[in-house]
């Protein structure tokens, strides 16, 4: 027993729309093959500062449906999926309680960057269980973010420790937190999204090649392109409804595509051999474990559901396999060869492809 209850109307600002974005064609097609498919493990965007990174990110929460969740659940809880409930939504269920439901729109969370493992994970109030005798659990920023994008700005001076509780947890889809024997856990699945500026220092490798895809973002050179970015921001800084109403249906238009990508998404087929094709030159470019393989298999099949197919071509994997792969590659640090010229001379040699084509 459900029933839809009315959500509160919106108050918050206008954000600039995803559509209007010029330019970064690599960020925006890794973010949105995320939010088709997030098992492809999210995104780490590497580039230059002031390139509009966090811009990009809450356009593209911005721009995603409204989704159905449990009203007052501070999880964000599906009232349909079992695998995105809390254990108070399935109690309630199982004990044939109506769930009231509202709309809400897909949460992205910033994590700042002096985050401490409590505010992330959550806390257990062990006074409060020891004395009444009850879980008491104060949600983290990882309940806050299931069901939706978690950013994390300037990933590489994060605590090496914290990006690993953070991919475990996009990985798992679960958040468990545990203190003097008491054990909690709670659904936790999210579209990680990491940034950083390479001058700063790099991640670690083990760390990188847990993201799904690797996307590098540089400061546009074309003065006119520059020119119409600034022009842009200033227009939408001067009047944001006036400014977002003018991408009113491409945004709608967009989110529609999207939709329907995942709708159709379990019926897109990778034929055997082009499989076996992403292997080879996975197993060319020396790259360690399986990931690569996985990522770049999710990835083609995301790219052929944006663009309404149900079959992956080899241009589907062409445009997606740089992305998947750049970083995982072991790198020389004598070589000034960009790693995703390397993949691309892989991709032309294994399907017999210009690389210019």
């Amino acid at each position: 027993m459900t029933a839809t209850v009315q959500a509160p109307p919106k108050t918050g600002r206008i954000v600039f729309p995803f559509t209007a974005i010029v330019g970064q064609e690599e960020m925006k097609l890794a973010l949105i093959l995320n939010v088709i498919d997030p098992k492809i493990g999210g995104v780490m965007i590497m580039g230059d500062r002031g390139t509009g990174k966090s811009t990009t990110i809450r356009a593209l929460a911005d721009l995603l449906p409204e989704i159905d969740v449990v009203a007052g659940d501070p999880f964000n809880s599906d009232p349909q999926d079992p695998d995105l409930m809390s254990e108070e939504v399935k109690e309630k269920l199982q004990q044939q309680i109506p769930l009231d439901i509202v709309k809400k729109k897909v949460e992205m969370v910033d994590l700042p960057l002096g985050a401490t493992e409590d505010r992330v994970c959550g806390t257990i109030d062990i006074e409060k269980a020891l004395s009444e005798g009850v879980k008491a659990f104060e949600p983290g920023l990882l309940a806050k973010a299931n069901r939706g994008i978690l950013y994390v700005d300037e990933v590489n001076l994060l605590d090496d420790h914290l990006v690993d509780v953070l991919l475990d947890s996009a990985a798992g889809g679960w958040n468990t937190v545990e203190r003097e024997g008491i054990s909690i856990r709670h659904p936790a699945q999210f579209v990680m999204v990491g940034s950083g500026n390479p001058e700063e220092g790099e991640l670690r490798p083990q760390l990188l090649d847990r993201f799904g895809m690797h996307a590098e973002i540089r400061t546009v050179k074309e003065p006119n392109l520059r020119v119409q970015i600034v022009e842009q921001r200033g227009s939408f800084d001067g009047n944001p409804t006036e400014f977002y109403d003018q991408y009113r249906q491409e945004q709608e238009k967009l989110q529609q595509k999207i939709v329907q990508a995942q709708k159709l998404l379990p019926q897109v087929v990778l034929d055997y051999d082009l499989r076996v094709k992403i292997s080879e030159i996975c197993s060319e470019l020396d790259v360690d474990g399986l990931r690569g393989d996985i990522v770049t298999n999710r990835a083609a099949k995301a790219i052929a559901a944006f663009e309404g197919r149900t079959e992956v071509t080899v241009d589907d994997i062409r445009r997606v396999i740089v992305l998947s792969l750049r970083h995982r590659l072991r790198k020389d640090p004598l070589e000034s060869i960009d790693s995703g010229y390397k993949v691309e001379k892989s991709v032309a040699r294994v399907f017999g492809l210009d690389i210019d084509e």
